[in-house]
């Protein structure tokens, strides 16, 4: 007959999928009743209308079934706002410090930070950050992004995101898309709606977004900064003082001249410079020959001007119709580029 310590310790490798916990860690399953080999259990969620209790139930019944039941009986139910609340407190105290400061910001809390910014809208800043971001994934790395263009948040709808985070009373768990996790103001607003806000809330909303997200374990975390050298810009280079950056242009040179400032600003804050991408940099026509639709230059032009290297030249591409987002296939030419670089930049020191 199968024991209820059985039960538990095959249910110990059960995630919940959205906190990355076991679900006998978090204290989910309940009131197991065991007959023959048909087993009854109730599952207790963080909130009611889980997104993912279908995955869970699923991984459930794998467990229990490769242990013997031939027969699983899953009810669930959801946790009172005092056990949440607990909850908020754990999953706080091992994602802050003393003084309320986030654990991941510390220098050896194991996270690398990746600014990517651009002197001007336009230029392909946030494809190029969902792309690195989608390629670190590809090869084992925990990664984030924290969309932080509050006024111009991109994000969710070019990875295709169509569902917000969950909340555990004021704790978002940010959503997966591509195997990235991903907190964005897109999420927390209705009907696209403008954010209108000035330089204060702008600081205090990326606080929230770094200290009351579960942001669990991260190799990487990428930030998409707004364009050019505002509010955003100067609290995160405050924020995260060790921080790296990637600058993103395209071969125009007016684009690789206003792009020099956010450059020199991340020298100025002691941002180390990853380097520069230079977006849109050809478009290769059906002959092999490459059009240079916004001329040449810039990214090297930038690249000289910052001290630093051209990390990767991006052409025009292509969104399949069969695609569901802004992240290219890892078999496509754009594709192989940007795993290029997520290769050097996993072994950059």
């Amino acid at each position: 007959m199968i024991s209820e310590q059985q039960i538990l310790k095959a249910l110990e490798h059960v995630q919940d999928p959205e906190l990355h916990k076991s679900l006998i860690e978090l204290n989910m399953v309940r009131n197991i009743k065991i007959a023959g080999k048909r087993i009854e259990l109730e599952v207790v969620l963080t909130i009611q209308g889980c997104p993912l209790k279908g995955k869970i139930k699923e991984d459930i019944e794998i467990s229990l079934k490769e242990i013997g039941a031939t027969e699983v009986s899953i009810t669930f139910g959801s946790m009172t706002a005092e056990e949440r609340a607990t909850l908020t407190k754990s999953l706080k105290k091992n994602s802050a410090t003393n003084n309320g400061m986030p654990s991941m910001l510390l220098p050896d809390s194991g996270v690398q930070f990746i600014a990517v910014s651009s002197g001007k809208g336009g230029v392909g800043k946030s494809t190029v950050t969902i792309n690195i971001a989608a390629a670190l994934a590809r090869l084992g790395k925990e990664v984030g992004i924290l969309d932080a263009d509050i006024y111009g948040f991109s994000i969710p709808v070019m990875m295709n995101v169509d569902q917000k985070p969950t909340m555990i009373d004021q704790t978002a768990i940010p959503v997966i898309s591509h195997g990235v996790k991903v907190m964005s103001m897109g999420f927390f607003t209705d009907n696209n709606n403008p954010v209108m806000w000035r330089g204060p809330m702008l600081n205090k909303w990326i606080q929230n977004f770094l200290a009351n997200t579960h942001w669990g374990k991260l190799n990487y975390l990428l930030l998409d900064l707004p364009p050019g050298t505002g509010d955003v810009a100067i609290d995160v280079a405050a924020m995260i003082p060790q921080a790296k950056e990637i600058i993103v242009t395209t071969p125009h040179q007016a684009a690789s001249y206003v792009a020099s400032r956010a450059g020199t600003m991340a020298k100025h804050t002691k941002h180390k410079i990853i380097g520069v991408v230079e977006n849109m940099a050809y478009f290769e026509e059906k002959d092999g020959s490459k059009n240079y639709l916004f001329g040449k230059g810039g990214g090297d032009t930038l690249a000289k001007q910052l001290q630093t290297e051209l990390i990767a030249r991006v052409p025009f591409a292509k969104i399949e119709e069969s695609q569901d987002s802004s992240v290219y296939d890892e078999d496509s030419i754009v594709g192989e580029i940007f795993t290029s670089l997520a290769e050097d930049i996993i072994h950059s020191r």
